[in-house]
């Protein structure tokens, strides 16, 4: 009687898994793949948001979503509750290897658990938000291996998995199918790992990699012309100085005005910050606009990409900090500030904030060419492209 109950407890637990992992999947691939999909129920602010941990590259393992690994789990555990059925089938003879479901079952259902428990450190502590519907799972996991260790004990139960597999191993043909199946499992771990058929996000960090690690811009220009005048493609940029991404985006931008000819590169300020931006309901950026009016400023004196490009590295707080900036690139301070302060600047920063908002770019970076407006940072490559079949030219 004990048993039947536990197998009715587990397959219910275990059911309730495979369909809270297919949600998750559905959310996974909406969030990565899915530019129309709307926000799902359990993204509900900055924390609890299953859509931003599912656009993290902490989300997959060996190339595949967590979400794909839980499904696999709990259909595993669901096959072994009715092994001694399922071997019974002519060509399922080979599961009478399983001899104590139960002990594999709580095996797994604690070694996932402390895996559980380490994504959720990861989750809270690193990536800074909370998807509810894995904090679920961790429950289940936890209590399908109670469950299953109930009577047996988790001791005992990871010594008898391991007294049976070392005895399946015996068996030559068991051998032979077990090393088959894990060169099958590891050229397939290896595709996915290679090829980020899953997981657009780790393709992402690593094509943006040589932009987000990087220290400083390697690629600098001093002056005011970043690429070459009279070219065919003006490329223009719409950035925020507080940005993080727009930091790696400047550098991006700088090495392709390097390799390309026939291109200009036009710089334009979206400061997320109230202080001069009209369209923000709350503060984002602050001291954005600060930073926004002394490059404006610099560029009157030809020094605007040499102004840029170290208020994107320095980061600077205040105006004096600026102004140390700018005595290092011998700027007239005194024309800095009243440029800078003047109503002239504050006119072109809320002329190109309004100029973004009627092309639909509403956050930083963003690209555009001919009227044709991209928000967010885009590969190098596809940027590259895009530039290319304008009629960029390569050098």
């Amino acid at each position: 009687m004990i048993i039947d109950k536990k197998k009715l407890i587990i397959s219910v637990l275990s059911l309730i898994g495979i369909a809270t992992t297919i949600k998750l999947a559905v959310i996974y691939y909406n969030a990565n793949f899915n530019p129309y999909a709307l926000s799902s129920f359990c993204s509900v602010n900055d924390f609890i948001d299953c859509d931003g941990i599912a656009k993290t590259t902490e989300s997959q393992f060996f190339g595949i979503p967590l979400a794909y690994w839980g499904m696999f789990l709990y259909a595993f555990i669901f096959l072994m509750l009715f092994v001694d059925k399922f071997k019974n089938v002519k060509y399922l003879k080979f599961l009478e290897v399983f001899k104590n479901p139960y002990s594999y079952i709580a095996a797994l259902g604690l070694i996932s658990f402390i895996i559980s428990i380490i994504l959720l450190c990861l989750s809270l502590f690193e990536i800074k938000k909370l998807c509810v519907l894995c904090a679920f799972t961790y429950i289940l996991n936890l209590l399908i291996g109670i469950v299953a260790a109930y009577g047996i004990g988790f001791m005992a139960s990871f010594k008898q998995s391991f007294i049976d597999f070392k005895d399946a191993l015996k068996v030559k043909s068991y051998a032979i199918a077990f090393g088959i199946l894990v060169l099958i499992a590891a050229v397939f771990l290896t595709y996915t790992n290679v090829s980020y058929i899953f997981v657009p996000q780790l393709k992402r960090q690593k094509d943006f990699k040589e932009f987000t690690q990087a220290k400083k811009n390697k690629y600098a220009v001093s002056g005011n012309l970043l690429g070459q005048e009279n070219s065919a493609v003006e490329l223009h940029t719409y950035t925020d100085y507080r940005c993080p991404m727009c930091f790696a985006y400047n550098i991006m931008i700088h090495k392709l005005a390097k390799e390309m000819k026939n291109v200009k590169i036009i710089h334009h300020n979206m400061p997320l910050d109230t202080e001069c931006n009209k369209y923000l309901r709350r503060e984002f950026h602050k001291g954005s606009c600060t930073m926004a009016k002394y490059a404006i400023a610099a560029e009157k004196q030809g020094k605007f990409w040499d102004m840029n490009n170290l208020l994107f590295e320095k980061q600077p707080n205040t105006e004096k900090e600026i102004i140390d900036i700018a005595k290092k690139l011998n700027l007239d301070v005194n024309k800095l500030q009243d440029d800078a302060n003047s109503l002239e600047t504050m006119h072109r920063i809320q002329s190109d904030i309004d100029e973004a908002y009627s092309m639909g770019i509403n956050g930083t970076p963003s690209t555009a060419i001919k009227g044709e407006a991209k928000v967010g940072m885009k590969p190098y490559l596809e940027l590259k492209q895009w530039v290319i079949d304008e009629g960029g030219i390569e050098k």
